[in-house]
């Protein structure tokens, strides 16, 4: 999902956790993604250092992961959280679209190459 890097959009992303009652902390640390998910604790520790793009982006990222009921969320925030889950969606989709050509012209590929050694022996 294309959301501008601002801190109105950040704060839209950051309703949707409180709402799924999620705590956002950012935090120093040492993150290899960026973030931490203590899934038992619903608590979402981000990188402090990112800015407001990163931050938006690591949120995006972290949403299709976690488990949150769509009920308890306002009209505006589900309206959001679908948007990024149909953009996930979509994003897997072109991915697997992607691979799918490649995957098909191996096979292709690898059945041109099964032949009969004595052309004369009949085929099944």
């Amino acid at each position: 999902m294309n959301l501008k890097s601002t801190p109105a959009n950040l704060a839209k992303l950051e309703k949707i956790f409180d709402e799924a009652k999620y705590i956002i902390r950012y935090e120093k640390g040492t993150f290899n993604s960026g973030y931490c998910i203590l899934e038992h604790k619903k608590v979402v520790v981000v990188n402090k250092f990112l800015n407001v793009e990163g931050r938006i982006n690591t949120l995006l990222d972290i949403l299709p992961s976690i488990a949150l009921e769509e009920g308890f969320l306002t009209p505006e925030s589900q309206k959001l959280y679908r948007q990024v889950l149909d953009s996930r969606a979509e994003m897997a989709a072109a991915a697997a679209k992607e691979e799918a050509p490649e995957n098909e012209a191996g096979k292709g590929e690898a059945e041109e190459g099964i032949t009969d050694e004595n052309p004369e022996t009949p085929q099944p």
